[in-house]
């Protein structure tokens, strides 16, 4: 289910570290209740504009306005109600249990000092249960596998039980299964219209599968943006990724795959 209303506007953005620009002029509108794929080479500002979008760093110039206010009107509180975030690389050294770490993503929902409820403990099992994580819930999440560690952040984003979910590369360390499992159950929220997801994707294929549209980004710069039957190119593959491949149907699902030539 979608809606009119712009959930990001985002407006001539620039962002640069000591080495250079990381994002030169990018600017797009995200709706509400779509499921977005973000694409590019290693090192053209994915995880950057998500750091952005999030509020986790702060825009040179240009704007950022989510949900018709400027995001840096927002408190660190109000953003973590709004917007959850599995990131590429995250670190636990302490070892608590899997289900203490996804009951962290109910802590903005939590007034001071006060306990987790029943709805928030709802909220847990339910992102368990997604997560396929039922098992591991007692277990210390520092005796995990990489992968299974990965389940657990996105169990705890979906635990935040937000209204935009941010993935960047949230299932690069799963098997294909968990995989297709994880990408699925998000899809199906979006489609309840729970829920708009911009996720970071390496694989254009995986992409294609479950995004409404796709955001191309090429050296900080957006390349091409648009609904995934009409972007997923070759010619734009070949502009962003510098290879050639052959767009196909899917065999089921009639949407674009890409068959790339060695």
């Amino acid at each position: 289910m979608t809606t009119d209303a712009p959930l990001y506007e985002v407006a001539d953005l620039h962002f640069r570290y000591a080495r250079g620009h990381v994002l030169d002029g990018v600017s797009f509108t995200l709706r509400t209740g779509r499921f977005y794929g973000l694409l590019g080479p290693n090192g053209c500002g994915k995880t950057t504009l998500l750091d952005l979008l999030s509020g986790l760093k702060r825009p040179v110039s240009g704007h950022i306005r989510f949900k018709g206010r400027s995001l840096g009107a927002y408190s660190r509180k109000e953003l973590a109600r709004e917007i959850a975030l599995v990131p590429q690389n995250f670190y636990i050294n302490f070892p608590f249990a899997v289900h203490e770490v996804v009951m962290m993503g109910r802590y903005p929902h939590l007034k001071r000092f006060a306990p987790p409820g029943d709805e928030d403990r709802r909220f847990v099992r339910e992102a368990l249960a997604a997560a396929d994580l039922g098992r591991l819930a007692r277990q210390p999440v520092t005796a995990l596998s990489g992968g299974e560690r990965q389940r657990v952040i996105f169990a705890r984003a979906l635990a935040q039980n937000t209204g935009m979910l941010m993935l960047d590369e949230a299932t690069s360390n799963l098997d294909i299964r968990h995989t297709l499992g994880l990408l699925s159950r998000t899809r199906e929220r979006v489609h309840q219209g729970r829920l708009t997801v911009l996720a970071v994707f390496q694989d254009v294929n995986l992409a294609a599968l479950y995004c409404d549209e796709l955001l191309f980004l090429q050296e900080g710069s957006l390349v091409a943006q648009g609904p995934t039957t009409e972007v997923m190119r070759a010619d734009i593959l070949e502009e962003v990724y510098g290879v050639d491949g052959r767009i196909r149907p899917h065999a089921e699902y009639g949407l674009p795959q890409v068959d790339f030539r060695r």
